[in-house]
């Protein structure tokens, strides 16, 4: 995507309006307990800074729905910024308006600016044209780096940008190798190239895998969402979860990977629990899974034809776990690929939302190719569609 970067715009003596993914846990006294998605944006900011221009921040947190929640304020967000910056962040209290706008600081001056959150006004998740244009208004230039919301037609991420056309919108170094790094690996892979699927819902991931089909080599399926194509394949598969309204869906993959030619691998055995708990008894089933039993994760056999698949790849898209991760006696299948790819040589890009956490929980994010910062974004662009929050920049 032929998109305008933030190292093309002139920043020096200019206020740069930037859109940031801020949107980071915290606990019940406010501390932040993970500040990856802060350290995302910094060299974006440090740019800004470097070039001699002054960075406005902007970002949501958490869901306030239109409201004013003061659990959700920023101002721990601008207290960690601060930290890691190593400058003072002024952090207003409200979004747009004549004391914001007062408030600035020129442009020029070595001083970061971060808005409150922009989801306390309604007109952000509604893509308001008002509220867009008041955001613009503290901006000389305009810089997206929120991957994490580049799939939202949102005020901050795309009415916004018309204030900023036709040459004044740009991408940050986040953004930017989001969109290249998933460029690469779903136009012009590394061969052969494998998609590992999984997690609970067959309905989210048929669009990936209906698009994936023109891409990869083989594709994995693990997670709950294996059960619904077991079951469609006659398969017996105990209480596991089986998605009856997917089942057409499942069949239509299934005919279209066998039209195609393209090896479609699915569970040969399972780690089966009596129940849905942690601590639940447990069973190695081979083919068949008892009835009263259910599938939480891939078994012994099936992490070996996995791993094959995978060690041969060059390239490999993952986006969902094997099984319920978060649990040691249902984690093994997922480790056991997150080791594979954190070991192997191929380009190895997680897709953001539980993969992502579960290879942060296993202490291997940083051996990967990229982990996408975006869940939901990464999703659909593995689905070949194009993110309004991208669609709306600048061209280069």
């Amino acid at each position: 995507m032929a998109k305008l970067k933030v190292t093309d715009l002139d920043v020096s003596g200019k206020r740069v309006l930037i859109r940031a993914d801020f949107n980071v846990p915290v606990d019940e006294d406010l501390n932040i307990t993970d500040d990856l998605r802060i350290r995302a944006a910094l060299p974006t900011v440090e740019h800004v800074l470097a070039q001699g221009g002054t960075p406005v921040l902007m970002s949501h947190l958490g869901r306030p729905k239109g409201k004013v929640v003061d659990a959700m304020r920023l101002d721990p967000v601008a207290a960690r910024l601060g930290e890691l910056l190593g400058v003072a962040v002024l952090k207003l209290d409200e979004t747009v308006g004549d004391a914001v706008e007062a408030a600035l600081p020129a442009g020029g001056e070595k001083r970061v600016v971060l808005l409150e959150n922009l989801r306390f006004n309604e007109g952000e998740t509604k893509n308001d044209s008002a509220f867009a244009a008041g955001l613009a208004r503290l901006g000389d230039l305009f810089v997206n780096d929120a991957f994490g919301t580049a799939h939202r037609a949102h005020a901050s991420c795309a009415a916004v940008t018309e204030h900023f056309q036709p040459d004044r919108a740009a991408a940050g170094f986040l953004l930017m190798k989001e969109i290249d790094v998933f460029g690469k690996i779903l136009s012009a892979p590394d061969r052969p190239m494998v998609a590992v699927l999984g997690g609970a819902k067959v309905a989210d991931k048929i669009p990936v895998i209906e698009n994936l089909l023109g891409v990869v080599d083989k594709v994995i399926i693990g997670g709950a969402m294996a059960y619904t194509f077991l079951d469609v394949m006659g398969s017996p598969v105990g209480a596991s979860r089986v998605e009856d309204e997917s089942r057409g869906l499942a069949e239509a993959a299934l005919q279209k990977a066998a039209e195609k030619g393209i090896d479609l691998l699915l569970p040969v055995d399972h780690v089966a629990a009596a129940a849905f708990e942690e601590d639940a008894e447990w069973q190695i089933a081979q083919g068949a899974i008892p009835d009263g039993w259910m599938g939480l994760d891939i078994g012994p056999a099936t992490i070996d034809l996995y791993l094959d698949a995978i060690t041969s790849a060059g390239s490999v898209l993952w986006n969902g776990p094997m099984g319920v991760f978060e649990w040691e006696n249902f984690a093994s299948g997922t480790r056991a690929v997150a080791e594979a790819l954190a070991a192997g040589s191929c380009t190895s890009v997680v897709g953001g939302g539980d993969s992502a956490a579960a290879v942060k929980r296993f202490g291997l994010s940083d051996r990967f190719t990229h982990v996408s910062t975006g869940g939901g974004a990464s999703l659909e662009m593995m689905e070949g569609k194009i993110l309004p929050g991208i669609a709306a920049l600048s061209e280069k």
